[in-house]
Formats: structure tokens, C-alpha cells, sequence
């Protein structure tokens, strides 16, 4: 491997801290590199914060090395104001004369102009290094520009023998749990890094959902669910206020405390206008938690990054049926002793 791949890959493992923290901003590492040894390194630590280059070049107290060094960074470098002044300003006013960038950036403020900036001003600049790595890094920010909706995760537990519960769909008693601890401990550390979560009416109906991270530690994300009539009262945890929710339905009603109602027409198109509305309000992630009718209404769509299953040891002969999902598996793992994670993306 070349000295090139080892200190990108160091900007990616930078870069992944800020996971759950930066949106809508992308994940970004940074380092600087002089004769083969790293001066400093830096990350986007949240949104609002001084992006990863500035963090790594300010950490460097003798700024005359900076003269003859090299700045490896993940994400093309920004050249716009927003809640930070342009990184590409900074660098160029540090006199750093080489650049090695692992892709450039997808939004329309950048998109290249960037790194035109730096060569403007006699910078090398050397592009693309690890650069699938570097996409799939910040696959929520590259989906978000370049499909003009968040980056969708589909997400549920099911019986060794293919059932979500045992239940069927009209029975009403208390649904029960078939994954184990650690597995629902993993579902809450997901919660953490993703923007919103959304569930069907009836989930909300059937099991009163918190969609908190109770069990991990970060951020709660924005709760999300469909209620095309208005059906759910004010008693359900979802509509409590604690937390920002927005409620999908045909009916017109005053927003509430922490909660929005949102207006759609819930024809074919459902989907799309739910998306429409989360691009506009720059929500990059939503996972999505159920129901069965709720998720295959995603799958028959075609519209899905990610899906993420736990096969438990568990047979529960009876009840309401799993979906079924194609795609290429990408990871195969135990969480436990009794789980398993099939995580799969798109053929």
C-alpha cells in the first residue's frame, strides 16, 4: 500500500467520529503530513463547528512546517461561507503546497470549485485517493445531493422461521420481542447516528414506540409517522413533545409542541412527497423501523439504500409474515449469542 492509501485511510478513521453529529454537514477527517510523519490531525467534530481542516491546521504550533507539507483531507475542501468561513482560504493563506483529496465534494456550493480554487493559486492538488471509501463514508451526504432524498435504511427483526411477531395483523394483545438485548441495544446505537426514524400508523397503535435512544447515549432522531386520519391520540409516548416529531397526514391541524403536522396527499406517490418534504428540511438519514405493511411499502417502491435484518433463534410458526428483500448481502454477523445481522444493499 502507498503512503498515500495509509494516511487517507487514518483521515477516514478521523473523519467517522463525528458519526451522528455533523448532519447535515458530511463526516470529514483531515491530517497533515511532512516527511512521512503526521504534524496534526483534525474531524468535523458537529455541525457548527470548525470544519476538519481548520481543526488540523491550527493544532500545528510551528506554522513554518506547514510550507513544506502535504493536507490529506476526505471531502473536497469548502470554498463558500456558511456557519464557517471557506476552508480553501485557509489553506491557501497557510501556504500548504500540496493537497490530497479522497473525493470531491456533491453539493452544488462546492462541486469542484474547490479544488479549482487551490490549483488557481498554485496549489498540486491530487485527487480520487480511496475514493469509494471515502463515498461510502459519507453515503448519507452523497445520496442526499445526488437522489434529492435521505439516505434510506430499512431496518426490522424476524423469526428464524420468517416471522415479525407472532401475531397476526388484526389480533390486539401486546406484541412480544423476539430479539435479544444486545441486538436492541445495536438498534438504539443506530438511532443515535441517523437523522430521523419513521413507523406506520399501526405500529404506533399496536406498540406505542418511545424511537428514543434510551438504551445508548447521542442524539434522539426526529420521530416520523404516517396518520392519514389523525387516529392516534395524545396519550401515545409519540406525540408527547419531548422530542421533534412530524406527522404525516391528510388532515390540516395546528402545529403542537415539538410536533408538526404535515399535510400530503397520501395517493401512489406517498413516498415521494414524504421525501420532498424531508430533502426541503435537509433531513439526510431516515431509518426505517415498521410495520411489515409500512416497509414493504419501500421495498415494492424500489427505494432503499440499506436494509438491516436480525434473524433470531427463535421459531415462531405462526403469525404476521417478514418481508422479503432482495439485494447483495454486505455484511453477515452474530450480535450475541442468539442473533443474527444480515445487512444487505441494493443488487
Amino acid at each position: 500500500m502507498n503512503h498515500k492509501k495509509i494516511f487517507m485511510y487514518r483521515a477516514i478513521q478521523l473523519a467517522k467520529n463525528g458519526l451522528g453529529l455533523t448532519s447535515p454537514n458530511p463526516m470529514v477527517g483531515c491530517l497533515i503530513e511532512r516527511n512521512g510523519l503526521i504534524l496534526s490531525e483534525g474531524w468535523h467534530y458537529k455541525v457548527g463547528m470548525d470544519h476538519a481542516e481548520v481543526n488540523a491546521i491550527n493544532r500545528v504550533e510551528n506554522t513554518s512546517l506547514l510550507t513544506d507539507s502535504t493536507l490529506y483531507v476526505t471531502l473536497e475542501p469548502c470554498v463558500h461561507f456558511g456557519k464557517t468561513p471557506p476552508c480553501v482560504d485557509l489553506i491557501i493563506k497557510s501556504k500548504i503546497p500540496r493537497v490530497v483529496i479522497g473525493i470531491q465534494d456533491p453539493c452544488h456550493k462546492v462541486n469542484g470549485l474547490g479544488i479549482q480554487k487551490l490549483r488557481e493559486n498554485g496549489i498540486e492538488v491530487i485527487e480520487n485517493v480511496l475514493r469509494d471509501q471515502c463515498r461510502i463514508l459519507n453515503k448519507r451526504f452523497f445520496t442526499f445531493y445526488e437522489k434529492k432524498r435521505p439516505y434510506i435504511i430499512l431496518k426490522w427483526a424476524q423469526s428464524d422461521d420468517g416471522f415479525m411477531d407472532s401475531l397476526k395483523r388484526n389480533e390486539k394483545k401486546k406484541p412480544s420481542w423476539i430479539s435479544g438485548i444486545y441486538s436492541r441495544q445495536l438498534s438504539h446505537k443506530w438511532r443515535s447516528e441517523e437523522d430521523s426514524i419513521l413507523v406506520g400508523r399501526k405500529t404506533v397503535f399496536n406498540d406505542n414506540p418511545k424511537l428514543d435512544v434510551r438504551e445508548w447515549f447521542g442524539s434522539d432522531p426526529i420521530r416520523i409517522f404516517m396518520d392519514r386520519k389523525l387516529s392516534i391520540s395524545a396519550s401515545y409516548f409519540i406525540l408527547d413533545g419531548t422530542k421533534k416529531t412530524i406527522v404525516f397526514t391528510e388532515k390540516k391541524k395546528e402545529n403542537q409542541k415539538n410536533t408538526e403536522f404535515v399535510q400530503i396527499s397520501f395517493d401512489k406517490e406517498i413516498i415521494k412527497n414524504i421525501f420532498n418534504y424531508l430533502y426541503q428540511k435537509n433531513i439526510l438519514s431516515l431509518i426505517v423501523e415498521g410495520g411489515r405493511m409500512t416497509l414493504e411499502s419501500f421495498i415494492k417502491a424500489n427505494i432503499w439504500d440499506e436494509s438491516r435484518i436480525f434473524i433470531c433463534n427463535i421459531f415462531l410458526k405462526d403469525g404476521l409474515k417478514a418481508p422479503v428483500i432482495d439485494g447483495r448481502v454486505i455484511k453477515n454477523m452474530y450480535i450475541g449469542e442468539r442473533d443474527k445481522l444480515i445487512i444487505k444493499i441494493p443488487s
